[in-house]
């Protein structure tokens, strides 16, 4: 697994449960090697312009992100997780769509 790669992913939801859901895999901590991630979801209604990244049929990676449906990568819904959670590969985002969403994550954080 690499940064960029979209994966299958346990994630805690907002009512606690756990859900095996789609997501970006932003950047690898150490030194236990887990994976901050951000939720993909297909709630469209969630999105925070300018912020978050709506992947749909006309976007140029779509083909390669390996979602099924015009989804919301939520850069607002994160998570770390252990690497042994991850269910496995799906797709991946180029390096430029990548560096672009923690760049907007990191700009939040400096606000």
């Amino acid at each position: 697994m690499e940064a960029g790669d979209i994966v299958r992913i346990d994630l805690p939801q907002a009512d606690g449960k756990v859900k095996i859901r789609p997501s970006l895999l932003l950047k690898q901590v150490a030194p236990y090697d887990d994976w901050i991630a951000c939720g993909i979801s297909s709630s469209l209604s969630l999105e925070v312009k300018g912020f978050d990244l709506i992947m749909d049929e006309s976007s140029p990676e779509f083909p390669t992100s390996g979602l099924k449906h015009t989804s919301l990568i939520r850069l607002g819904f994160l998570s770390t997780r252990p690497k042994e959670k991850i269910k496995g590969k799906i797709g991946s985002l180029s390096k430029q769509t990548h560096l672009l969403l923690c760049n907007r994550l990191a700009d939040h954080l400096r606000k």
